[in-house]
């Protein structure tokens, strides 16, 4: 069986995914094309494009395009968010009821629209429709390879279900408790993003990196949300206004939430109350999560401790780390692109194994476009920078590490997620103390006090981390062996904790490599990585888009294939 997951129907993060005979062959974020992050109201015509190239077929070839929507799904909802939001918000819940026409039109012009451009005969393609937190259930579940596990969604909403929790068994999904909007956990996460003064739908994971840096109790953060007897509920009078209640246009937050605490962050630097928000959200963010799997998956979880997370919040490496060290879970698995770019993988996933396919494990997030040295040198020709093909890349780039140097690093297939895993990186040397702040400020242009990440030779985690769960997405985040905080401070964060990449040789020999030949230049068996990708901009996808990156930076050697690219 053929299936091309498209989506999605929301403004940002369109992304495609191809499964032939239940082998995920391809999959793609369009941003990563066009240029532009999220490719906010773009249409998915690049990335199903790629999608079919890549697995060698034509629009004629694919027997299901899955959609990550359903306007049943959606229409079955709507009178529950609107009793939901009756008494607080009376004119809101009549305008979130009356337009479910334009929204069943907008959907379907975005799919239709996306499949004709990329040459599909609309009148004769079929399509069935997935349900928004269905398809990110499958996206986590069926990847997995267990035949048997718990599962958890949570993010903004869609289709109104703003989370799910269930049970997976074989190829079925059983849903066993739902939560609408407005009472969403992800809504709330990104009201406070906005107010700690970074960009909602984007900064999350800022916040999540800020909250260490605060303390509890400092604040009075009561009456936010209510959590009792298996259940929560968000109180809507902070997050999301009407915009008659808004703080300030194109902004989300509250006049209410600025009169408690004061107006919303602003610039780079880290201020109070703003850290204390932020901490207190994170904790009351696991605190919400952490419960609702405690009094819904405990039974199931008892059986065989396996948890698939997923949702935009499945990308919190904190609370992942939490789940991790819960008693009643042995695993959890997330996947890299756990956000609304992974629904079209999850809904091309579940229609695939309805159908009778068995649907391979993911071993690696290498699914993107990959470009030969020819196409690597015809780019660097067009560039004025010094360049020399180099017989062994590897050794050379881990030289320059072992120097102090930052560098570059593009080869392979792109990854699939917002992760940079070693093929689209910037790296650097985490023993010498500054490069993490050398590489925010004259690379990546961004915040001094943001944590970066390790990547590391995976049979020598264990003595780096103190957990032996695996963690080859940058997904979860552990707790730093105290005898290895010193020797790498770059890739520690304040609160003692790592999110690393584990190194596969079978999956990623080249960077495999790099990272053994740093291992014997300096001891040290551990990289940082960070996206190769400025502030505001997708990771680089072509050689003209690294080198475009590399010379709008102060990036001194790129690694493209077998090219080393330097300014010197």
């Amino acid at each position: 069986m053929k299936v091309l997951g498209v989506g999605t129907p929301y403004p940002h993060d369109p992304s495609a995914a191809i499964y032939v005979d239940g082998k995920l062959v391809a999959a793609a974020e369009e941003e990563r094309f066009t240029r532009e992050k999220h490719a906010e109201f773009d249409l998915t015509v690049h990335s199903v494009r790629f999608c079919l190239k890549q697995a060698g077929l034509k629009p004629d070839d694919i027997d299901i395009v899955a959609f990550p929507w359903s306007y049943e799904w959606y229409q079955a909802r709507r009178w529950k968010s609107f009793r939901r939001l009756f008494f607080p918000y009376i004119s809101r819940a009549f305008k979130s009821v009356l337009k479910s026409e334009k929204v069943r039109k907008n959907s379907l012009e975005k799919l239709y629209g996306t499949l004709k451009a990329a040459g599909f005969d609309t009148e004769r393609v079929r399509v069935e429709f997935v349900p928004h937190h269905i398809a990110h259930a499958a996206a986590s579940y069926f990847p997995s390879g267990f035949k048997r596990a718990a599962f958890m969604s949570f993010d903004g909403s869609g289709e109104f279900t703003a989370g799910i929790l269930g049970t997976a068994e074989g190829k079925s999904l059983r849903v066993v408790k739902e939560w609408i909007w407005p009472d969403s956990l992800g809504a709330l996460y990104t009201t406070f993003t906005e107010y700690c003064g970074f960009e909602r739908n984007e900064g999350e994971y800022k916040l999540m990196g800020m909250a260490p840096f605060g303390k509890t109790g400092k604040i009075d953060f009561s009456g936010v949300a209510t959590v009792e007897k298996g259940d929560f509920k968000v109180h809507s009078g902070y997050y999301h206004a009407p915009h008659h209640e808004r703080y300030r246009n194109g902004m989300n937050i509250s006049r209410k939430l600025v009169r408690r605490w004061g107006p919303p962050r602003e610039g780079d630097d880290l201020t109070e109350p703003h850290t204390h928000i932020a901490c207190e959200t994170q904790e009351l963010f696991e605190k919400i999560a952490i419960q609702m799997v405690e009094s819904h998956l405990s039974d199931e979880l008892k059986l065989h401790g396996r948890l698939c997370f997923s949702g935009g919040c499945a990308l919190n490496v904190s609370l992942n780390r939490k789940l991790i060290n819960h008693p009643l879970i042995k695993e959890l698995w997330v996947v890299p692109a756990a956000g609304d770019a992974g629904t079209p993988l999850g809904a091309a996933a579940y229609v695939a194994a309805g159908s009778g396919d068995e649907i391979e494990p993911m071993r690696h997030p290498y699914l993107g476009p990959e470009y030969s040295n020819e196409e690597i040198e015809s780019a660097i020709k067009k560039k004025s920078f010094c360049a020399r093909k180099d017989t062994d890349i590897c050794r050379t780039a881990a030289g320059l590490l072992q120097r102090g140097e930052i560098v570059g690093w593009f080869q392979g297939r792109m990854e699939f997620g917002p992760r940079a895993l070693g093929n689209r990186s910037i790296l650097g040397n985490p023993t010498v103390r500054g490069t993490a702040d050398r590489i925010n400020a004259i690379v990546k242009f961004r915040e001094q006090w943001r944590p970066f990440c390790p990547s590391l030779i995976r049979e020598l985690a264990p003595d780096f981390i103190l957990n032996k769960h695996p963690s080859p997405f940058m997904t979860f985040s552990f707790e730093v062996n105290p005898v290895w905080r010193s020797k790498v401070p770059e890739v520690v964060h304040v609160d003692g904790t790592a999110r690393p990449q584990y190194v596969n040789r079978d999956t990623n020999p080249r960077f495999y490599s790099l990272i053994e030949h740093f291992h014997r230049l300096s001891g040290v068996p551990i990289v940082i990585n960070t996206s190769l990708n400025r502030r505001g901009e997708p990771m680089a996808c072509s050689p003209d888009d690294a080198l475009d990156m590399f010379e709008g930076c102060g990036l001194g050697y790129l690694a493209l294939g077998d090219w080393l690219v330097s300014k010197k």
